[in-house]
């Protein structure tokens, strides 16, 4: 035993030959015995051989974890910590545990080896304000892959952005990850949970202790989490800046009052279908007169018109609100937030689907808000022609203006709004289903020389009519589109294009009944400024349109005539035309554009970055050799 014990060296092998001694063969000789005895075979002993216990070598398994911990975070750097996490499960949990406060850290320890590791961790990304993020989210989402990261970082300082989004059904994100996250990324600065039920008030709670530098907190479906994490949150973040709840069914006014007394430098506050947030809540969070808050969105809530008026009176920088489905908000609400005076500051109010949004509030909001730009009223059903034209008087700064779903506006009240609003550059109307194709006399109105954009949208009764007396009224337009009204005709877009000058985007798709003559009119009228044309499902557009394109148009980069009656002529006349600059072509659904136009589209090809030739009659084959050529553009067929 003491020679294998002390054995150094091959030499000291027993290099060969039959076990058994001379002596041994003649005893064995003697008994007359015929017994084969290979020379270099080995003797088969049955004494019995001693298995040494394995279970008793020295481990640090055996250790507790106490020791374990003060082992761990004695290791120098990230690399040994890397290593050490990877030994076993155990050892990961107990290192994830180490706050990055208690690592022990050398001075004479070079650093340089975690500078090596940054540079070749390709999971966690470096944003331009120099902190790491990482977004987990799925199958991925687990405690463990928490823990990982947690301790790859903690030398570093930790992770500054983590989003949460998702959690694995099987082992999915607990408090035990949060846990470990907080306690390696004390320099953590924005925190995004999305749908991770298991997470609750403890690992919030740990994110308080831990991560005082916290600035953005975003938690959506955590139905766990209650006003004590969030209380917990204020208490300990005084740096928060931003803060988003949405489906959290156990966070209520609690939550917010602290969030209200404790977080003075809150400047975005979006609060979503919570219901057990009220009138307190909100009210604490605005009258503070620390407030800072500039941002707001309430969508969904139990609220009242005293919110309203809180919001009225208090909110003097706010810049932003978005008021949504508040169905305990009448219309005295909406009056006192604006005779309040006190949304001096707002520049961009969205109200959608609040029956207490009527014309009497519409107006007292247009009075109360005299640098209000930017307006958007969606599924308001008592908002009627009365309440948007005085409206419009009243907002003398209004630059933006969006109509979705207001069925008792007609384009009596779209006209006169728009020939009130002298600084109004784009007005957008969608699905508003009280418009009426009916002749109006429009002397007395007002040209919009500011209007730039014009969007109408699905809406079905505005026609050639509406659409004529539209392009009287607006003659400075860049922008139009116009998709989805199949009862515009010719007759009444060409008036538009006539009387506008220096189009730069068109969408008339889904037109039904436009023909070669509006394409004609728009490249001989528009087409040294047009830059993007989609004709996408208008099926009256021929070659034609294509061949006016082609000499009129050498500035556009963006053409889409899915669904047209182009062929293979087309085609070719587009690719002997001007177009340096077209990037992007759609011939999508074009079934007469064949093999034929190969050429043409190599043509083509040249400056292009995007070509969709889906339900065409070009050959796989044909594509394929377009791919091999055309290597920049991406192909779809």
């Amino acid at each position: 035993m003491p020679t294998l014990v002390n054995y150094s060296g091959d030499d000291e092998f027993y290099s060969g030959g039959s076990f058994c001694s001379a002596d041994l063969g003649l005893m064995l000789s003697l008994g007359h015995a015929d017994v084969y005895c290979p020379p270099r075979k080995r003797a088969r002993i049955s004494g019995p051989f001693v298995v040494k216990d394995r279970s008793k070598d020295p481990s640090l398994e055996i250790l507790p974890d106490e020791c374990l911990f003060e082992i761990l975070r004695r290791l120098p750097g990230g690399r040994e910590r890397g290593a050490a996490a990877c030994v076993s499960k155990r050892w990961l949990t107990v290192l994830s545990s180490v706050r990055n406060s208690e690592i022990f850290r050398s001075k004479s320890y070079n650093n340089l080896n975690d500078a090596i590791m940054i540079s070749k961790d390709e999971d966690l990304e470096v944003e331009c304000d120099g902190y790491l993020t990482r977004c987990v989210e799925g199958k991925k989402a687990t405690d463990v892959r928490l823990a990982a990261i947690a301790v790859g970082t903690s030398t570093r300082g930790g992770l500054g952005k983590l989003s949460i989004r998702g959690s694995n059904s099987v082992r999915g994100i607990t408090n035990v990850g949060l846990s470990a996250i907080a306690h390696g990324c004390p320099s953590l600065r924005v925190l995004s949970l999305w749908n991770v039920p298991s997470i609750g008030d403890e690992g919030l709670l740990e994110v308080a202790r831990e991560c005082h530098s916290l600035e953005k907190l975003d938690l959506s479906h955590c139905r766990s989490i209650s006003n004590k994490g969030l209380v917990a949150i204020a208490e300990n973040c005084p740096s928060l800046t931003s803060l988003t709840i949405e489906s959290c069914p156990k966070i209520g006014n609690e939550g917010l009052q602290a969030i209200g007394r404790c977080c003075t430098k809150l400047q975005c506050l979006t609060i979503k279908d919570c219901p057990l947030v009220g009138d307190q809540g909100v009210a604490s969070l605005l009258s503070s007169g620390a407030s800072m808050l500039s941002k707001v969105k309430l969508h969904g809530l139990n609220i009242t018109d005293f919110s309203l008026a809180v919001i009225g009176h208090y909110g003097k920088l706010i810049t932003n609100l978005n008021l949504c489905s508040l169905r305990n908000v009448s219309q005295k609400g909406f009056w006192v937030m604006g005779n309040a005076q006190g949304l001096q500051s707002l520049v961009s109010l969205t109200i959608t689907l609040c029956q207490g949004a009527t014309d009497v509030g519409l107006e007292a909001v247009g009075k109360g808000c005299p640098n209000l730009k930017h307006m958007c009223i969606r599924k308001c059903c008592f908002v009627s022609d009365g309440g948007l034209v005085a409206f419009a008087k009243e907002a003398g700064s209004l630059e933006s203006l969006i109509l979705e779903e207001c069925n008792r506006i007609t384009q009596v009240g779209i006209l006169n709004a728009v020939s009130n609003c002298r600084k109004l550059k784009s007005l957008s109307l969608v699905k508003c289903m009280g418009i009426k194709d009916l002749a109006l006399q429009t002397s007395m109105l007002s040209p919009c020389e500011s209007l730039r954009s014009l969007s109408i949208r699905s809406c079905p009764g505005f026609g050639s009519t509406s659409l004529a007396m539209v392009g009287k009224l607006c003659p400075k337009l860049h922008q139009l589109d116009l998709s989805g009204l199949c009862g515009i005709t010719d007759a009444g877009l060409l008036p538009l294009l006539e009387n506008c000058e220096g189009l730069v985007k068109v969408n008339l798709s889904d037109c039904l009944n436009l023909t070669d003559q509006v394409v004609l009119s728009l490249a001989t009228r528009h087409g040294e400024t047009l830059e993007l044309l989609n004709l996408d499902g208008c099926r009256k557009v021929t070659d034609a349109s294509l061949v006016a394109i082609a000499d009129y148009c050498p500035l556009l980069n963006d053409l889409d005539v899915s669904k047209c009656a182009i062929t293979d002529s087309g085609v070719a006349a587009l690719s002997r035309g001007v177009q340096v600059n077209l990037q992007v072509l759609s011939l999508s659904g074009c079934s007469m554009v064949s093999n034929k136009s190969v050429p043409s589209l190599k043509k083509l090809g040249e400056n292009l970055l995007g070509l969709n030739l889906q339900h065409c009659s070009v050959s796989c084959s044909s594509v394929e050799l377009l791919v091999e050529d055309l290597w920049r553009c991406d192909i779809l067929s």
